[in-house]
């Protein structure tokens, strides 16, 4: 029986059978066989991975069974580093030590994360990175939509977390100019803050009824064939995707 889910996928990708031989080193008969899959045949644990990559898929998608399933959740579990309980117990250095290592991604996903607006590291390593042409992406929620609001209420702070919001704004300030540099605000209900450096991911969740400082965080490796870190990374391009961008700490009027 043939594997339409990676006949389907190929398809999608525009790639042809020849051109996902050549990337993979294999011939395109062989290729061929893991489509038509008449004797369950599926390629080498490497091959699997190096495929999914290529088709911009997870392992799951392509193949469908409990040894995929397991092998999938082992992969998941090597993704967690370490777990905090609660964010105030974390290193302070920790979210520093991890955009220090930024080559390619430099991501932050928060509604105000002001505790780091006011760490003169964190600061430092903007202006680095952006310098060094790491695209540095700041995501704050919109102080003014429901979202905030609501997150406001839900912390029993009301008003005061949009205050937060445009008190970070007002300390990010120095680096709105610096050319590498992004600010956007979005409004989604943000159920984790987010914090992104290359294949290093810092996830912080979101409780009912207490701080982000007192629910835990989550420190994430990529690992080949996992599916815990691609998750949060594709919530980050779609926040970035759906936020609008401000040239400014005094944002109100500016275009979407």
């Amino acid at each position: 029986m043939a594997n339409e889910r990676l006949r389907g996928a190929i398809l999608a990708s525009g790639l042809t059978v020849e051109h996902i031989a050549e990337r993979l080193g294999v011939s395109t008969r062989t290729v061929e066989r893991w489509v038509e899959a008449k004797d369950q045949r599926r390629p080498y644990r490497r091959f699997q991975y190096a495929l999914a990559n290529l088709l911009q898929r997870d392992l799951s998608d392509l193949w469908s069974d409990e040894q995929t399933t397991s092998q999938t959740a082992e992969a998941g579990r090597a993704e967690l580093t370490k777990l905090y309980p609660h964010r105030a117990v974390a290193p302070k250095e920790l979210w520093t030590s991890l955009y220090s290592g930024a080559t390619r991604n430099f991501d932050l996903v928060v509604y105000a994360g002001f505790w780091l607006s006011e760490d003169p590291l964190f600061f430092r390593l903007i202006k680095e990175k952006a310098s060094a042409g790491v695209p540095v992406r700041m995501m704050l929620g919109d102080p003014d939509s429901p979202q905030v609001a609501q997150r406001g209420e839900e912390e029993g702070i009301g008003p005061a977390m949009a205050g937060k919001i445009r008190n970070a704004l007002a300390n990010y300030a120095p680096v709105f100019n610096v050319p590498g540099v992004e600010f956007r605000l979005h409004s989604t209900t943000l159920y984790n803050s987010l914090y992104r450096a290359d294949d290093e991911m810092l996830v912080n969740g979101h409780v009912f009824g207490v701080g982000a400082f007192l629910a835990p965080v989550l420190h994430l490796s990529q690992v080949p064939g996992g599916e815990l870190f691609s998750t949060y990374a594709a919530s980050i391009e779609r926040i970035w995707e759906s936020s609008r961008r401000i040239t400014s700490p005094l944002f109100e009027g500016e275009a979407a």
